[in-house]
């Protein structure tokens, strides 16, 4: 569980008297401390083992190895052991320098070290089995210069979590600091310009999504992740299942001692006109374990509650809040069965409530809809160690996920120039599960040609639901208040399907030398509903054409099959919709047209011979990237990273009228597409000391079909539902700049900001009838612009009731989320029969408090 430490936090949200000039003098400072002097050099050498079965000790190859050192022996620099376990750190300046060593299977270890002038200093680990644990890399900072990975991910340590200046204290926040990761108002994730349901999220290697839709919906206690680690481009044939981003969380290992840490357990005050008016947010946090039977069994226990209300510019308090209720439960089980030999279990609990769960300044409570999820997650997973060095690695998980949505009456939903009234028109209940199984057999590391590290693998997941979708009428008003058009629905919309999945492959990592490796392997997919047989050939490399690895060119491309969601697979089953104009006395046009639900594959032959039963196709993508990494100067590097992706056979809705027979569809295809450029130059610097700062500058180009089953259905349905077209994606950002870091200053004072400023999201100006008027997300909202800090310094006191050489550290700070108060706004007017047509509306205000936390 790493090292838990018993923490309160007190944090006081609209603390709006915070003095700015604080916080500026502080930024100042940290920009203007002066570099780190040049130093004599020295060296750091040993080797690495564990213990084998008759507990001497083993070599172990292929162990990554990590240094960090003050900014005086420069950035942090990553090699591997060689074959006989070996390794060396060469001209390094003098200073205090932590080795951390980490190879699958084992736990990893961290040691320090002096590092003397025109010395070289002796260092040997021992590592212990450990299980393996899923990742999650947000890794931003290009901290490592090594050939050892051809395609590396980005990784933000579970410490960093609480360092960042988050709104929101997730890991969905914190994706933010990544380049090429966007965040739309409304909470969606898109990662390399695709939709976070393309993607996949992975706990300790096994998916930890909506089984229905594919969402990011289940969470994972702060307390419990130890990387976060997000890789736009995961060459690696081993992943499947995906067409967009890969996240990925490695959660902490139960430790062999007992240790205990609470956080966050008094909540924030919430004060309106000089008076107190209630809570804003309670997220008390618990963390506890220890080893049950000594050398045996070890226990974690990680437990999260959260209470917000989420204030929305715009509309009138008391009726302007999202009401955010629930907990998160994380539990896991280490047995050491044998010093080659460890089985692990977990279960994950994550019940959550939102009450007018998609408000905006537009979009009022009563016209909103309340959302709701229950479920959990267990898993058993199987680690061995054969003699040889050989792994192999089993998991089993079963996901149980249910959730339901529903409005707040029975009214008709309107729909005016102005916004919506009434009731949200749909609800729904769902009832899911998702049953994984994977095996990955790792042989023992072999020398030909170079050194190889070669994997092979199978995968089985069968994911299935049940549920219910109803509908209400929705009416579209002109601005005088006349009925423009109606929409009611028809039918039960029961639904229900499951689809089954399966895939093998092979990989392998070959280090031709120390200037070149090359990842490269392939999967075959199979899926009862989608493609029948898919493979998927992938191939990285990376190029270092000196010898002390300070540039180094990677290039990698591959192809990656997604699955079909759930709610694609029974999407005829949906309430059928029956439009109806009206003009502007009353009186019907026409007559009303009755759309019927079906999948449609692609085809040019007539629409009737292509209705199939359901989808005989998933998304594809095809990827590319090329990168050059440069380490500039001892506390300094550079990246320069081009990314192209293609997505084909999308789901999109389309709905269709004027065919032969006189009969209307509304249809779902497999013919959507979509493109994606990002070019991305990133810094890494380390300008004082112990800090370390990113920048980078992004430049993207998102294209694609808009109505994709997603947009339309995730997380709620959408009332109007207009004709497809190819267009600006509505994740568009042309040009992004954003800067993060963490200083340790003087006086034991730390600074963290998060300075983003990007181009402003796309959006659509409509008509009478809600169909777009002009070209689809042809307009942008205002540059977005936000400062976020985090300052603090820590204090050690001794506390009664303690030992006396026992001392507890009290931290005492200021944070401000959107310092400069800049008018990011949510929502705009953008109905051309409106009044206010144009006026952008419901910006976030800054949001300032205070930081007190007692560490021990």
């Amino acid at each position: 569980m790493g090292e838990l430490m018993e923490k309160t936090t007190c944090s006081m949200r609209q603390f709006s008297e915070f003095p700015k000039r604080f916080s500026t003098s502080v930024v100042l400072g940290a920009l203007l401390a002066g570099f780190a002097s040049a130093q004599q050099t020295g060296g750091i050498r040993g080797s690495v083992t564990t213990r084998g079965p008759d507990n001497q000790p083993v070599s172990v190859p292929g162990v990554s190895l990590t240094l960090r050192c003050q900014p005086a022996a420069g950035p942090a620099t990553e090699i591997t052991t060689d074959e006989k376990g070996n390794y060396s750190f060469m001209k390094l300046a003098p200073g205090m320098c932590q080795l951390t060593a980490s190879a699958q299977g084992f736990q990893s270890v961290s040691k320090d070290i002096d590092v003397r002038p025109g010395q070289s200093g002796e260092l040997d680990i021992q590592l212990d089995l450990a299980t393996i644990t899923q990742k999650v890399e947000v890794q931003e900072h290009a901290d490592k210069l090594s050939t050892e990975s051809a395609a590396p991910a980005s990784k933000l340590q579970g410490e960093q979590l609480e360092t960042l200046p988050l709104a929101e204290q997730s890991f969905r926040d914190a994706l933010r600091v990544v380049p090429g990761v966007v965040r739309t108002p409304d909470g969606k994730l898109n990662i390399r310009g695709a939709a976070e349901t393309q993607g996949i999220l992975q706990v300790n290697s096994v998916e930890a999504t909506d089984p229905v839709t594919g969402s990011f919906s289940i969470r994972v206690p702060a307390d419990a992740i130890q990387v976060l680690s997000t890789d736009k481009t995961p060459f690696d044939a081993g992943y499947g299942e995906f067409s967009g981003g890969l996240t990925t969380i490695e959660t902490k290992p139960p430790s062999g001692d007992w240790k205990w840490k609470v956080s966050d357990f008094l909540p924030s005050i919430r004060g309106r006109a000089g008076h107190w008016v209630g809570y804003s947010q309670a997220v008390p946090r618990l963390a506890f374990g220890g080893s049950l039977l000594p050398g045996k069994l070890n226990f974690l226990e990680a437990f999260q509650y959260e209470m917000e209300k989420t204030p929305v510019r715009g509309l009138a308090w008391p009726h302007n809040e999202i009401k955010t209720e629930g907990f998160n439960s994380y539990t896991s089980f280490q047995a050491i069965l044998s010093p080659t030999h460890i089985l692990s279990a977990d279960v994950n609990v994550f019940p959550r409530r939102i009450q007018f769960a998609n408000i905006t300044p537009l979009i009022p409570q009563t016209a909103s809809s309340d959302y709701g999820q229950r479920g959990m997650s267990g898993g058993l997973s199987d680690f061995y160690q054969f003699n040889s060095g050989a792994i192999l690695k089993t998991s089993v998980r079963y996901t149980r996920f249910d959730s339901r949505a529903r409005g707040q009456g029975t009214e008709d939903m309107l729909v005016t120039p102005d916004g919506w009234s009434g009731n949200f028109f749909n609800q729904w209940a769902r009832q899911s599960s998702d049953l994984d199984a994977f095996s990955v057999f790792q042989f023992a590391p072999k020398d030909w040609l170079g050194h190889h590290n070669l994997r092979i693998g199978s995968d089985l997941s069968y994911r299935s639901f049940t549920g219910q979708s109803a509908s209400r009428a929705v009416q579209i008003l002109r601005q005088d208040g006349s009925l423009a058009e109606r929409i009611d629905f028809q039918g039960n919309g029961l639904l229900g399907a499951s689809v089954t999945e399966g895939g093998v492959f092979v990989q392998d990592h070959w280090a031709l030398s120390g200037h070149v490796a090359v990842d490269f392997g392939g999967r075959l997919t199979s899926q009862t509903i989608g493609r029948s047989a898919a493979f998927a050939p992938r191939l990285a490399m990376a190029y270092s054409p000196a010898k002390a690895s300070k540039t180094i060119i990677r290039a990698g491309a591959g192809l990656f099959d997604g699955r079909v969601s759930l709610l694609d697979a029974d999407f005829a089953h949906n309430p059928q919709r029956v439009l109806s104009l009206f003009d502007q006395t009353g009186n019907l046009v026409g007559t009303p047209v009755a759309f019927q639900n079906v999948y449609v594959a692609n085809g040019t032959e007539p629409l009737s011979s292509l209705i199939r039963r359901r989808p005989d196709r998933s998304p594809r993508t095809f990827l590319t990237n090329i990168e050059f990494d440069r380490q500039l100067s001892e506390s300094s590097s550079f990246r320069l990273t081009y990314i192209y992706s293609r997505t084909y056979n999308l789901f999109v809705v389309n709905p269709l009228t004027g065919n032969p027979g006189g009969e209307s569809f509304l249809t779902l295809s497999n013919s959507g597409v979509s493109q994606y450029h990002e070019f991305e130059a990133t810094f890494h610097l380390q300008p004082v000391r112990r800090a370390d700062l990113n920048i980078s500058y992004i430049w993207s180009r998102n294209r694609g079909d808009l109505n994709t089953s997603s947009q339309i259905f995730v997380p709620f349905e959408q009332p109007v539902i207009r004709a497809n077209v190819f267009g600006v994606a509505p994740s568009d950002v042309p040009n992004r700049f954003i800067t993060w870091g963490i200083l340790h200053l003087p006086w034991e004072i730390t600074l963290s900001p998060v300075f983003d400023i990007h181009t402003g999201l796309p959006y659509s100006n409509l008509d009478v009838l809600q169909n777009y008027a002009g070209r689809p997300d042809g307009q942008r909202f205002p540059t977005f612009l936000s400062l976020d800090t985090r300052v603090y310094r820590d204090f050690h006191l001794p506390l009664p009731g303690v030992n006396r050489s026992s001392r507890r550290k009290v931290r005492l700070g200021l944070y401000s989320i959107n310092l400069t108060n800049h008018k990011n706004y949510r929502d705009v007017f953008n109905n051309i029969t409106s009044p206010f047509f144009g006026q952008f509306v419901g910006f976030e205000h800054r949001i300032d408090g205070f930081v007190l936390e007692i560490v021990e």
